[in-house]
């Protein structure tokens, strides 16, 4: 079996991601929080995602990574930790221990090794291993994230792991500083975002082409779901595709609710907002246009 290269991509035609575009993250990270006075041996701790079961049957939703964590580390898959050292900006991942029953259902459990390459990481470790590797290092802090998102309203959650009560905590200090290093992009993510913006650009355009009276709404979504995936390598959308015609088109979030459901009339507009997401970095683009493909004048 060869070697994982630390990099991400879904193959040939698919954008390559370097995963030094995440160590570079950490690297702005840990030089904003230094200017932002935080003690000297801070420690950032940070959860990934975990699995989100479809209410109390045997299914789970489709996973994707929480933003800050995918930021920092770049990983894709449930259940890993990742801290960051301030002083030297050291990074360590801490993976689940999986037991062997999961490899029938789910593939192959990689070793720490694996990891390390893949998203060249300087150490990888099992999350059972967090708290003494913690205690090891002596943290003046551990900084956590917590924080309030201006759009949702919904908080972003701290780490918490058996052990953290020993150490002395932060809520307040890294949200805003990991805030403001996400919001000015590096190179490699500008190249990441013309990636998604095109691939988005060319799904438009194909359901631009397919639009037509007759057809219903949820095929001109299937449309660009399809050509997100099978052309740019995107298994998610960056969020859920608002594909209204009619009075449809004037509801924000349209498609939110058993929808969409309207068919296309001939002197219908049809409103498509749509962006593909690669790597956990997304796309949003709004085009509207007359469904027999002629503006009126209102129009």
């Amino acid at each position: 079996m060869a070697k994982p290269r630390a990099e991400y991509s879904m193959g040939p035609g698919t954008h390559v991601v370097p995963m030094t575009l995440h160590a570079e993250a950490r690297t702005r990270a840990v030089e904003r929080l230094r200017k932002a006075g935080v003690p000297e041996r801070s420690v950032v701790v940070l959860q990934g995602g975990t699995p989100i079961p479809r209410y109390d049957t045997d299914t789970e939703y489709l996973f994707r990574q929480e933003s800050f964590f995918q930021y920092l580390f770049g990983v894709k898959e449930a259940g890993f930790y990742g801290i960051l050292e301030v002083a030297t900006g050291r990074a360590t991942l801490f993976m689940p221990r999986l037991p062997e029953a999961w490899a029938v259902w789910l593939g192959t459990i990689y070793p720490p090794s694996h990891f390390q390459e893949l998203y060249g990481i300087e150490n990888v470790r099992y999350v059972e291993e967090l708290a003494d590797t913690l205690r090891g290092l002596k943290p003046d802090v551990l900084l956590l994230l917590h924080g309030q998102n201006n759009d949702s309203g919904l908080f972003a959650q701290p780490a918490t792991f058996p052990g953290i009560d020993g150490f002395k905590t932060d809520t307040a200090r890294l949200y805003p500083e990991l805030v403001e290093c996400r919001f000015r992009k590096s190179a490699a993510e500008v190249e990441l975002l013309r990636y998604v913006n095109a691939v988005s650009s060319a799904a438009h355009v194909a359901v631009m082409q397919r639009c037509k009276p007759g057809l219903g709404e949820y095929q001109l979504e299937a449309a660009f779901l399809h050509e997100i995936y099978d052309k740019g390598g995107c298994r998610f959308s960056a969020y859920t595709c608002i594909c209204g015609c009619g009075p449809h088109s004037a509801f924000l979030h349209y498609g939110h609710q058993g929808a969409p459901d309207g068919r296309l009339q001939d002197g219908d507009t049809f409103l498509n907002d749509s962006g593909c997401e690669y790597h956990v970095y997304g796309a949003d683009i709004t085009c509207t246009y007359p469904v027999n493909g002629r503006f009126s004048e209102e129009q």
